[in-house]
């Protein structure tokens, strides 16, 4: 398998950065390189396609961008990893779920590597530490590619997910890596993830960075 184009893209919007997920996957060819783009966001609430009003924040100054990813509402915000997996499926001979779990996988290995031990949870997408969710996932796929992605919890204000029902869950409790005593920043982790996963998916090494 070639290899894999890592975008460090730093803080950005989230309306432009989806805009250019969604250009990227269209005018994408057969042969144009997997990317993952690795960010943060400023305050932003997300609805997927399958997105209930009973879990929508009653009262808020973050704004709410409805997506077309899967799921319900989720929370991004500075202090949380973004990786956004923009790859051809058939070119990596994997079906969604088993980009799902690679994804999972690699979120669980980061944080053993960090002596934190983590799970999934059966038709609940995502990566648990006990009984809070550390780790949400999402994506759409279109003509056999993928964009959106994962996001994991570094040093955040937890607050904004107890507005909501996070990933339509009412009660979730939510936890982060700083939480779980792992003392690196998003700006450290976030690379770390981005190699682990990279490996998961058969790239070959050395990752181009950008």
């Amino acid at each position: 398998m070639t290899g894999v184009v890592v975008k460090t893209l730093g803080w950005v919007d989230y309306i432009p950065t989806w805009q250019a997920m969604q250009d990227f996957t269209a005018s994408r060819s057969a042969d144009t390189p997997d990317e993952l783009w690795l960010l943060q966001h400023p305050p932003t609430y997300t609805v997927g396609l399958n997105g209930k009003p009973e879990h929508l924040p009653l009262a808020t100054d973050i704004p709410i961008v409805n997506i077309d990813r899967g799921g319900q509402i989720t929370y991004h915000g500075p202090g949380q990893v973004v990786i956004y997996v923009l790859v051809d499926l058939k070119r990596l001979g994997i079906g969604v779920k088993e980009l799902v779990s690679q994804m999972e996988e690699a979120i669980i290995r980061l944080l053993a590597r960090h002596g934190v031990t983590a799970q999934r949870r059966d038709k609940a997408p995502g990566v648990y530490v006990g009984d809070a969710k550390i780790a949400a996932l999402g994506l759409r796929i279109k003509n056999g590619r993928s964009y959106h992605g994962l996001s994991l919890n570094v040093n955040m204000d937890l607050t904004p997910f107890s507005h909501i029902n996070p990933c339509g869950y009412k009660g979730l409790a939510v936890t982060q890596t700083i939480d779980q005593n792992i003392d690196q920043t998003a700006e450290e982790l976030g690379p770390q993830l981005a190699e682990i996963l990279s490996e998961l998916l058969g790239y070959t090494p050395p990752f181009k960075q950008t």
